[in-house]
């Protein structure tokens, strides 16, 4: 526990550091785009105020995300459920406040008529589709990439990312169902707001499914600690498997493998009961780089977890007026600056997540909440925001096609990166169900592929212009 606090405080400082510096830049980057002018300057500003945005809404989520495990915890919810809805709305609310205002703020601004309402939805959740499926690549990719390249350097005694099957198989399986899902409802020319309620269902469909596996594993462990009596010692598969079928309980290898790894850690003396998934409840919410911490408690959570809210809501209120004007100033799609620059800055709360997990020694937990995160952008970020654009518009389905009746700008790249990219990246993380420097650096390859698409898409070359749509 010393080393964690260690490290946190590490990681406090450096980035209190860095924050510091950042607004030192963005200031003398206006003033001096203030006093001289010019295209360059100003975009710099811009671009000065993305990375001061996102490390507020760090700074926002971090407490938020202790307030939410503190209660998780109170209420006996089993880490894989918290992980998937608390701590999922901790990481991704950057993504849902901003999908939310791109919609709210385009519709706000346009005109009275029918045609201009249809078109505001259209254009407010353009970059709402770009910045949630922009932030599942990052996720996707680059977070399991940067916590592998962090781990080959600082852990020496196993120095690469460990996977099990269990992650891969039901969250990464899951996730591709949900793009799945997705693109069908992409390839439409329009987004009815059922498609909203049909995204929803699958992620209530899925927390239902981790609820099950949490029971169904407490169910298996209890068996085979009354099959043999408490005594995990030099524990053996079969010894598992011959517990679970006198239960009748099907002894698949993803149980067998969570079974003996919980047992082995009790053997051990890493964990004090059975029923114990090795986690600490936080005493204290940190805030400010650590600078202050607030003792939680019924009262103290649900405020802090309220403050922290309200502080995301404002500055992804913020990235989105940046975002806006960076499309005006560099006369670019909004759809292709919002897929970098509003997806990178909302997934900063995932990416320190996830290192944070991986240097604990909670691999599993590094890419899986990377998955989780993905689930809960597509099922959860993109269908509120497409439910309120349809009720502000009357109900009326969002377009997803421009005036000449083609796909909107970047749609179609998007349809089909997002479906390659994350068939490759399971593939890279089946292999051995390890994640190594070398794969790291395929995976940060992959990623640079996906900015080249989009820095081709704003001028001009995109994958509409390759395959000759109109």
């Amino acid at each position: 526990m010393a080393n964690a606090d260690t490290e946190a405080s590490g990681v406090d400082k450096i980035g209190l550091s860095v924050s510091l510096i950042w607004l030192s830049v963005m200031a003398s980057t206006g003033l001096v785009w203030a006093t001289v002018g010019g295209t360059a300057l100003h975009v710099a500003f811009l671009l000065s105020q993305v990375v001061v945005i996102s490390i507020v809404i760090w700074q926002a989520c971090d407490p938020f995300a202790e307030a939410a495990q503190w209660i998780g915890m109170k209420f006996h919810i089993p880490g894989s459920v918290r992980g998937a809805t608390l701590d999922a709305v901790a990481s991704s609310m950057p993504e849902l406040f901003t999908g939310i205002f791109f919609v709210v703020l385009a519709i706000f601004a346009a005109g009275d008529s029918a045609e201009d309402l249809k078109a505001a939805g259209s254009h407010g959740y353009g970059p709402t589709v770009a910045t949630c499926a922009g932030s599942a690549i990052y996720n996707m990719i680059l977070i399991p990439a940067i916590c592998a390249l962090v781990i080959s350097y600082v852990r020496r005694s196993r120095p690469a990312i460990d996977i099990a099957k269990t992650v891969i198989l039901r969250d990464g399986m899951w996730f591709l169902g949900c793009e799945l899902l997705l693109i069908v409802f992409l390839f439409q020319n329009q987004m009815h707001w059922w498609m909203g309620v049909v995204l929803l269902v699958l992620y209530i469909s899925y927390v239902r499914k981790l609820y099950a596996d949490a029971g169904r594993f407490r169910r298996a462990i209890h068996a085979v600690d009354d099959h043999l009596g408490g005594k995990f010692a030099g524990l053996q598969t079969s010894q598992i498997e011959d517990a679970l079928n006198a239960q009748e309980i099907r002894p698949s290898a993803a149980l067998v493998e969570e079974v003996h790894a919980r047992l082995s850690a009790k053997a051990q003396g890493e964990i004090d009961d059975i029923d114990e998934e090795g986690e600490e409840e936080p005493d204290a919410a940190s805030a400010l780089f650590g600078l202050f911490e607030v003792p939680l408690t019924s009262i103290t959570a649900w405020l802090v977890i309220a403050f922290a809210t309200v502080v995301a809501a404002a500055s992804c209120y913020w990235l989105v007026e940046v975002t806006r004007e960076a499309s005006l100033v560099m006369n670019v799609p909004i759809f292709f600056v919002a897929v970098i620059v509003a997806a990178a800055a909302s997934s900063v709360p995932d990416t320190f997540l996830s290192i944070g997990a991986s240097r604990r020694g909670d691999d599993d937990g590094a890419v899986a909440n990377a998955f989780g995160s993905n689930i809960f952008d597509i099922c959860v970020c993109l269908a509120i925001p497409l439910l309120v654009g349809c009720y502000l518009n009357g109900w009326v389905p969002i377009s997803l096609t421009q005036e000449d009746g083609s796909p909107m700008a970047g749609l179609v790249g998007i349809r089909i990166l997002l479906l390659v990219l994350t068939v490759i990246t399971l593939l890279i993380m089946w292999h051995h169900q390890r994640l190594t420097r070398g794969k790291a650096f395929i995976l940060c390859g992959l990623y640079g592929i996906f900015v080249l698409y989009a820095i081709a898409g704003s001028l001009g070359y995109g994958v509409e212009q390759l395959i000759g749509n109109p």
